[in-house]
């Protein structure tokens, strides 16, 4: 099983103060550089850097209101991520129930030639 993993978008979630960003906009509903600062241990400057790449990956959009940009979740590629992940997730669990039958397999065989060498 091959799961299509967009890179930009995981690159973008893989970042835990991106991700907090994530959660503030949706508990908000909307955010600016400014606001999300006040909640999170860095510069309003490294906020507004982190938004490029969550609006690059197609995570976040902004509209202008009065000086500022305001900015907000994209439901739809919020979705897709969460998808995105549960496909991956049940792709590495299919990995890791084959890599316990093999590892089974070997374990009964070994516990069967040492009975047999007893």
């Amino acid at each position: 099983m091959s799961v299509m993993v967009d890179d930009d978008l995981w690159s973008a979630v893989g970042d835990p103060t991106r991700r907090r960003m994530l959660d503030l906009l949706l508990n908000e509903g909307s955010g600016t550089a400014t606001s999300l600062s006040e909640h999170l241990p860095v510069t309003r400057q490294a906020v507004a850097k982190h938004l490029l790449v969550l609006d690059r990956a197609g995570l976040v959009h902004a509209s202008t209101e009065g000086r500022e940009k305001q900015f907000r979740v994209d439901q739809a590629q919020l979705a897709r991520a969460v998808a995105q992940l549960a496909e991956v997730g049940a792709a590495w669990d299919n990995r890791l129930r084959r890599i316990k039958r093999i590892a089974e397999t070997i374990q009964r065989d070994t516990d069967t030639q040492t009975r047999k060498k007893q």
